[in-house]
């Protein structure tokens, strides 16, 4: 670029823009060579730096700065001082030119400080207290604003939509699924004044409704299923948080406890299911697994990608919630809102602590209390013994130093020969004659000659080798993945395993072939109450000993997946404890010694009952940890991270929030002052600071957050929810620009109305009594008919004249599709997601394969709301009909015609099949042509086919056959379209 360009460049931005910069700048220059001695601790010379001035800011000099006028100002002339022993700063360096011309600039322009303008409350309309809004007698309170405006505008409203029109867009938009032909008839025919009212009733009481609606949700906090980025590995542990979402909007769940449960359920709620699952929402976005497990944070790009993390949780947030751009404020002030730089740093160090990692729980609440209470018990027996230890081994000396340091040195030797990857553990069962299976893809078809199987070997409580191994079980081979044909059985025991505690190992040679191999548990292994099957490795060798399992996919019944100790993929990985290179005597005889010389030192330091009582009450603890009913889950959520090597979270090692400083121009390898969590300081009527204690909690900054957010006097929160019901109803929003509020965003169209449906929500706390007062005013009930005299006054529609026609979304054509096939499972309720792709590579950068997919799979025919949801490659029908993408919040999907949607919905794998499926239906419906196509109308349409209809596709069907006639049919405009 040219000099003279990039000035010209330079002459076209905003004034405004310019000061913020040199405002950035000079705010840096002040922190890095002032603040020490010129701060907030210390004001040498009566002069203070970090605040903003008042008519001038003065030391015992004069005037240090004088706004707009920098030849009067005594700083300048100090930082510009010839004699090193009066320039300031005092020390051998003195500022460089470029910081000597920034700091000019920027008293000239004003000298104003950082925050100064940004933290003062708002007059912007969002900030704004709702306003009370009178509701006028006898007319619906929706529609009292939208036709007043109507009259203000002269524009004539369409009449009310047909019966059958007005039953497809209630049940589509509130259920996602398209009504029965029954269910249209009987609501057409009725001569009940209330049957519309009542037909809304039992639609937000179907489970559907919640089923539908969480898509609307997820949307907006982005969830996935992969992390994303290159590595998009796949997060089996994320669906809880889709079916909390599901469950809280199908119970029609308080909104504030809502929003609360999603930021701090596990301090505000705590021993609740719903309280930790609802921790989904803030690890719902993308997360950076290189810049996070392979980089450690002491490297710079380690900083960044912990940065990263942190903006995504404070973006996901505060747009989710409050509707602003709060992230735009991690290199200076907005530049448009009343955000302050400052603030947008207390908002990360709300989340200075927590990352994106699975976390365990109880689903028995009282369960979840015993052990919170035992691990808080074990937790103080351990620091005690501990601090005995201590003492014990400065009493104990060189001589007890010597012998830990070897006792040590054995521990690692023995940890290097058995590795941390403990195997494949199934899920616990309580009846021990249930049946397990783990099998192996070889990838293809191979020939077997010795099949090994290795027990897991553990060393608590000295179970050794054998852990989890079944006392009966069944070893087989077959082309078939699913085992039900052309099955060959290697081996199946008959009488149980004598001891399994003393295998190493058991071998199996059976010449074979086959591209599977499965291993049935028909006997479980017990354990104290329950029984599970464990399995450390599972090895496939041809007659050349290479071992074709290794490495290989792995599937199962099911299966726990604690990483890295317990996985599927650690069957095939390799990685097994072998036999121990130490001998028995020589191990003993370390640990002896050692032990010997730490109870001679116990015994003088006079705490040894002390010491034996700790020890005693900590395994009562530990024993009564693990007779704690029901099986712990896991969930993939938002939480303290207490990994081992450079992955140790966003937060410290054991929860200790980490200190976030401001970074200048938010650049981590410039850091300034620490700030301390706290919310938006220029929202008029909340608290600008958070009520934390000292030595608060990492909980308790964000449950500080969440009732800030939630707080009656926060105007956005309401306004914000409100907006986003009414957008999902007529196709836009009031304000139509769902995640930003602020001054980039559009004003609303009907502020009164916009209001009165916030109050509405604050006061009620009921989503669906706000779907209620929505849909049954009389402008969501309008024709969408045209009337160009009106449209070239209001094209947009925003006044709300008509209905707006409006496509189906991309999952509610595949559901329709589903439906109308009957193969849709509208049984099964949640649960782990449907993968509708084959993954190749899951060991490193997984692929995620759609294309080899079998569309005729029955797993896969659920809602596409238990979807599998990848973030590198979205899936290609749904893509193609604007499916939102995971990667990003989508506050409003894109509304597109494309000639691709048209060759989706006609030639994609699943609309082949499901087309099928549908003629099959028809086929069986009537006897006749005329009564199969009307079948097929009433099916997909919920109408009577008509005569011209009758004419064209009665005649196709016969000669190319109803599958074609079915593709036909579903790629017609009023399928894909709500009315």
């Amino acid at each position: 670029m040219s000099r003279v360009f990039l000035v010209a460049v330079l002459l076209l931005l905003p004034n405004d823009a310019i000061a913020a910069d040199v405002q950035q700048d000079a705010m840096s220059i002040l922190q890095k060579h002032c603040m020490r001695c010129h701060g907030e601790e210390k004001q040498r010379g009566g002069l203070r730096l970090d605040r903003v001035p008042t008519a001038t800011t003065n030391g015992d000099s004069g005037k240090a700065i004088v706004p707009k006028d920098s030849s009067k100002s005594v700083l300048l002339a100090l930082v510009q001082h010839t004699d090193a022993e009066q320039r300031m700063p005092p020390s051998k360096a003195a500022l460089s030119p470029a910081d000597v011309t920034t700091l000019k600039a920027w008293i000239d322009s004003g000298a104003k400080f950082s925050g100064a303008e940004a933290a003062k409350p708002s007059e912007w309309w969002s900030f704004q207290p709702l306003a009370k809004v009178e509701r006028a007698a006898g007319v619906h309170p929706v529609d009292q604003w939208i036709d007043r405006q109507l009259l203000e505008r002269k524009l004539k409203p369409m009449p009310e939509a047909d019966r059958r029109t007005l039953i497809r867009r209630v049940t589509y938009d509130l259920t996602g699924l398209p009504p029965t032909p029954a269910e249209v008839q009987a609501f057409v025919k009725s001569d009940d004044p209330k049957v519309y009212e009542k037909l809304v009733e039992r639609l937000l009481n179907s489970r559907r409704y919640g089923e539908h609606w969480a898509r609307h949700w997820l949307d907006v906090a982005h969830y996935g299923e992969t992390h994303g980025y290159d590595k998009d590995q796949p997060r089996p542990n994320a669906w809880p948080y889709r079916d909390y979402v599901i469950r809280s909007l199908n119970d029609d769940k308080p909104y504030r406890k809502f929003v609360q449960e999603q930021l701090a359920g596990d301090v505000l709620y705590p021993g609740t299911v719903d309280g930790i699952e609802a921790l989904g929402f803030l690890a719902a976005g993308p997360w950076d697994f290189i810049g996070h497990a392979e980089v450690p944070e002491s490297k710079i790009d380690g900083k960044v990608a912990r940065h990263l993390d942190r903006d995504d949780f404070v973006a996901n947030t505060m747009g989710t919630f409050v509707g602003l751009t709060v992230h735009c404020a991690q290199c200076h002030n907005h530049k448009f809102d009343p955000i302050a730089q400052e603030d947008y740093y207390r908002l990360q160090a709300v989340f200075a602590a927590i990352d994106r990692a699975d976390r365990k729980y109880d689903a028995d609440p009282v369960a979840a209390a015993k052990r919170e209470k035992l691990e808080k018990h074990k937790a103080v027996l351990e620091a005690n013994l501990a601090e005995i230890n201590k003492q014990v081994r400065k009493l104990g000396g060189e001589e007890l130093a010597k012998l830990e340091k070897a006792v040590e040195e054995l521990n690692l030797a023995k940890a290097k020969q058995n590795p941390p990857e403990y195997g494949y553990h199934s899920a616990i069962e309580p009846k021990q004659d249930t049946e397990k299976w783990v099998q192996i893809d070889l990838g293809d078809t191979k020939d077997i000659s010795e099949i090994k199987v290795m027990p897991c070997h553990d060393d608590f409580n000295g179970i050794g080798a054998g852990f989890g191994f079944p006392l009966r079980f069944r070893i087989e081979v077959s082309n078939d993945a699913e085992f039900k044909s052309g099955t060959t059985v290697v081996d199946e025991t008959k009488a149980d395993v004598l001891n399994p505690k003393l295998l190493a190992y058991q071998a199996f040679f059976k010449p074979v072939k086959g591209q599977y191999l499965r291993f049935t548990a028909t006997k479980l292994a017990p354990r104290q109450n329950d029984f599970i099957l464990a399995l450390a490795e599972l090895e496939a060798f041809d007659s050349k000993k290479v071992n074709h399992a290794k490495l290989k996919v792995v599937s199962a019944k099911d299966s726990i997946e604690a990483p890295v100790r317990w996985r599927k993929s650690n069957l095939t990985d390799g990685l097994y404890p072998p036999a121990t290179k130490w001998s028995s005597g020589e191990v003993e005889a370390r640990q002896l010694n050692q032990q010997g010389r730490f109870n001679m030192a116990l015994s003088d330091s006079g705490m040894s009952k002390e010491h034996s009582q700790l020890q005693k009450e900590l395994r009562t603890v530990t024993t009564e940890l693990t007779r704690l009913p029901g099986a712990q889950r896991v969930v993939y959520a938002g939480t303290v991270h207490k990994g081992s090597g450079s992955f140790t979270g966003t937060g410290a090692t054991g929860g200790t929030p980490r200190p976030i400083h401001l970074l200048a121009r938010g650049d981590v390898t410039k850091p300034g002052t620490v700030v301390e969590p706290g919310p938006l300081r220029s929202v008029p009527g909340t608290k600008p600071e958070f009520d934390l204690s000292k030595n608060h909690t990492e909980g308790e900054r964000r449950a500080a957050l969440a009732k800030w957010i939630t707080d009656d006097n926060n105007p956005l929160t309401w306004r914000v929810m409100a907006n986003r019901v009414w957008q999902y109803h007529f196709g836009r929003g009031l304000v139509d620009t769902p995640n930003d509020f602020g001054k980039m965003g559009q004003r609303p169209t009907h502020p009164e109305l916009l209001d009165l449906l916030a109050s509405e929500l604050r006061s009620h706390q009921s989503l669906k009594k706000l779907h209620l007062l929505i849909v049954t005013s009389a402008a969501y009930r309008r024709a969408s008919t045209d009337d160009m005299a009106i449209t070239k006054v209001d094209g947009e529609n925003s006044s709300y004249w008509r209905g707006n026609r409006r496509k189906l979304t991309a999952e509610q054509v595949r559901d329709s599709m589903l439906l109308a096939a009957g193969k849709l499972n509208e049984d099964v309720m949640g649960g782990p997601s449907f993968q509708d792709f084959v993954i190749e590579k899951p060991e490193h950068s997984p692929h995620y394969e759609y294309q080899l997919h079998d569309a005729e799979d029955t797993k896969t025919h659920r809602r596409s709301i238990y979807r599998f949801v990848v973030r590198s490659r979205q899936q290609p029908f749904l893509a193609a009909l604007d499916c939102a993408d995971p990667s990003v919040a989508v506050d409003k999907r894109n509304s597109t015609l494309t000639p691709q949607q048209a060759l989706a919905t006609l030639n994609n794998q699943l609309a082949l099949v499901m087309a099928k499926h549908l003629a099959t239906r028809i086929e069986k419906a009537g006897a006749n042509s005329r009564d199969r196509l009307e079948f097929a109308v009433q099916t997909l349409f919920q109408r009577s086919a008509t005569d011209k209809e009758r004419e064209l596709m009665i005649p196709y069907a016969e000669k190319h056959g109803w599958a074609n006639a079915a593709r036909v049919l579903l790629n017609l405009n009023e399928f894909v379209f709500v009315d």
